[in-house]
C-alpha cells in the first residue's frame, strides 16, 4: 500500500469522525470541500451551522472529542469565547462552525467550494439506533410470545379436537364423586333404592324365589294330612 493511499484513507477517516461529531449535536447544513488543490496546509474544509452560542461551543467540543477518539491528535480551537464563529484546526482538515448570519455574510463556500465532497450524512446514526432498538425488541419478544400462546390456547378451547374431547370426558369421569346409595325407610330412600341397579336385582331375586317357598309349604301340608289319623264319622240315626 502506497503512502498516498494511506494518507487518503486517514483523511477520509478524519472527515468521517468530524461529521459524526457535528451530527451528534445536530449541526445544520454540513458541507465538506476538497481543498487539496487549493492549499498545501489542509485537504478538507468542513462548514456547519449552529443556532446559538451554546450550540456552536457544544459542536466544537463534540468534534474535538470525536477526532481524539478516532486516534488523531487533539485539534486546536479558536473563537470559542463568543461562539459566533469557531474554527477547529484538525491539521488535515479545518472545521468552520458558524451561526447562520455570519455564515451568510462571509459565505466561505465561494472560497473553498470548487470541489464538494459527497458524504453520506447520518450514516452512523441508523446503525446506532438499530443496536439500541435490538435489546428492546428482545425484551418485547416474550410478551408477544405469551400473547400468541394465549391466543392459540383460546382457539383450541373454542374448537377442541376429537381427541381433546375424549380426554376431557375421561378427566371429568375421574374427577366425578362416586354416587352413594340412600339408606333409610323414608319415601326419598325408597325412590333412590328403586332407581338403584342393586335394589332392582334383589327385588327380582325375591320374586323368583317366592314360588319355591309356596310349593314347599304346600308339600308340608300334604304330608301332615297323610300322617294324621282319619276322623271317625258318627253313624246316622234311623
Amino acid at each position: 500500500m502506497t503512502t498516498s493511499t494511506v494518507a487518503k484513507k486517514d483523511t477520509q477517516k478524519l472527515q468521517r469522525a468530524i461529521v459524526d461529531g457535528l451530527e451528534d449535536v445536530k449541526a445544520q447544513d454540513i458541507v465538506v470541500f476538497d481543498t487539496e488543490h487549493l492549499s498545501a496546509l489542509f485537504e478538507r474544509v468542513i462548514i456547519a451551522s449552529g443556532t446559538s452560542n451554546r450550540q456552536t461551543k457544544a459542536l466544537a467540543a463534540s468534534v474535538r472529542d470525536a477526532v481524539r477518539e478516532a486516534g488523531f491528535p487533539k485539534p486546536r480551537i479558536e473563537g470559542e469565547g463568543n461562539g459566533e464563529w469557531i474554527i477547529v484546526d484538525c491539521t488535515q482538515a479545518v472545521v468552520h462552525i458558524m451561526q447562520p448570519n455570519f455564515r451568510q455574510y462571509y459565505h466561505l463556500e465561494e472560497l473553498w467550494g470548487e470541489k464538494p465532497v459527497r458524504l453520506k450524512l447520518g450514516a452512523a446514526k441508523p446503525a446506532v439506533a438499530a443496536k439500541a432498538a435490538a435489546p428492546a425488541a428482545k425484551e418485547k419478544a416474550p410478551a408477544t410470545l405469551k400473547r400468541s400462546n394465549a391466543a392459540k390456547k383460546g382457539v383450541a378451547e373454542a374448537f377442541p379436537s376429537k381427541a381433546q374431547v375424549k380426554k376431557n370426558e375421561a378427566a371429568a369421569a375421574k374427577k366425578a364423586p362416586a354416587r352413594k346409595t340412600a339408606t333409610g325407610t323414608g319415601p326419598a330412600a325408597k325412590k333412590a333404592a328403586a332407581k338403584s341397579p342393586a335394589v332392582k336385582t334383589v327385588a327380582k331375586t325375591v320374586v323368583v324365589k317366592a314360588p319355591v317357598k309356596t310349593a314347599a309349604k304346600s308339600a308340608a301340608k300334604t304330608v301332615a294330612a297323610k300322617k294324621a289319623p282319619a276322623k271317625k264319622t258318627a253313624p246316622r240315626k234311623a
